[in-house]
């Protein structure tokens, strides 16, 4: 039973990963139904908002802080940046490319915020050490890889008989754009990046995580309604796929899956949780290529181990940063910190 407790972390962040596994295939499913991804992004995160809010008012209302202007200025820059323009980006990479390149690409996520926190000297390196030539090497393997599956598509792999799972409305010379969706995806991951650096500092203002992910999906749902409204987008979703994909979003990834990394978090650290992101990667090729029957590329596959590669090392670079940076108030801060980076991304 100990054995057990001790490796709920684990079993939990493995859940999640199966959970955006899902996610990938559902929305892709949804998309090629017809629904526009900036519809989706709104109906997301307005059924995550009305998910979280009983919970953030009752466990937080003795502990939350006054929301105040300045506050608020803050709130509505992240859910730019976490929610409608880097979601609508995200999403819309999906519908030109595939749940295979969109997977690897998250996995870059490590190395661009990593980047952005040294810049910021939020993030030290020691160039004369192992693990300070190890943060540096996989940031630039990781990028490598990036760039592989952006530039280089290679050769089409053998189907292996039929897909076990068919996808209506899906029509690849026409939805496929993959140079158009690598660069949405690499925006997306640019602007997610600089939403966890943000994300650190308005927590030290903001010390309630379920209250502020709360707001970020409100905020982040009316930026994204007003965005489709400009681009006159059809707001009707019948009770089909397009439903269970804005249900699934909201609830299982926006509410059940961030809360579970937030544990996870605070429980065994941000590196831990970045640990699990390749699973996704891995179960998305498998299920698209051997399931759904999708198109895997030679240079999808190179590009992403070569982001897997980097990521570890990146990763075993910081794997004892958390120790050296602990202090006696450590329970007192907020799960994310500028000296935490918190790598994962949100989809």
């Amino acid at each position: 039973m100990a054995a057990l407790v001790s490796f709920k972390p684990h079993m939990l962040m493995v859940l999640s990963q199966i959970g955006y596994t899902l996610m990938y295939i559902i929305t892709e499913a949804s998309f090629n139904h017809g629904m526009d991804p900036s519809v989706y992004v709104t109906y997301r995160h307005i059924v995550a908002t009305l998910v979280l809010l009983p919970f953030a008012y009752f466990m937080e209302r003795k502990t939350r802080p006054k929301l105040t202007k300045a506050i608020f200025v803050e709130i509505f820059v992240l859910s730019l940046l976490g929610v409608s323009l880097t979601l609508n980006m995200y999403f819309t990479s999906l519908k030109y490319t595939s749940p295979t390149l969109v997977a690897c690409m998250v996995n870059t996520i490590a190395s661009l915020t990593f980047i952005l926190a040294t810049i910021l000297r939020l993030e030290v390196v020691n160039i004369r050490s192992p693990r300070g030539i190890a943060k540096i090497l996989g940031t630039v393997v990781s990028l490598a890889g990036v760039m592989t599956m952006t530039l280089y598509k290679g050769a089409l792999l053998r189907k292996i008989g039929d897909a076990l799972i068919h996808i209506n409305g899906r029509t690849s010379v026409v939805q496929e754009n993959w140079l158009k969706g690598s660069i949405l995806v690499v925006a997306s991951c640019i602007t997610w990046s600089i939403w966890y650096i943000m994300q650190a500092y308005t927590l030290k203002r903001y010390p309630a995580q379920l209250s502020l992910t709360t707001w970020m999906n409100a905020v982040g749902a009316a930026q994204s309604a007003v965005y489709t409204a400009v681009v006159q987008s059809a707001w009707t979703i019948g009770f089909d796929i397009d439903l269970w994909s804005t249900l699934y979003g909201g609830i299982v990834i926006s509410g059940m899956v961030t809360y579970v990394q937030l544990w996870c978090m605070e429980a065994k650290g941000p590196v831990f949780v970045t640990l699990f992101n390749p699973l996704s990667t891995l179960l998305v090729a498998l299920l698209s290529y051997f399931v759904l029957g999708e198109n895997l590329y030679i240079g999808s596959i190179i590009g992403g181990g070569v982001v897997v590669i980097g990521l570890y090392l990146l990763l075993w670079g910081k794997q004892h940063d958390e120790p050296q940076k602990k202090e006696p108030e450590d329970s007192k801060a907020p799960i994310f910190s500028p000296d935490e980076n918190n790598f994962k991304g949100e989809a």
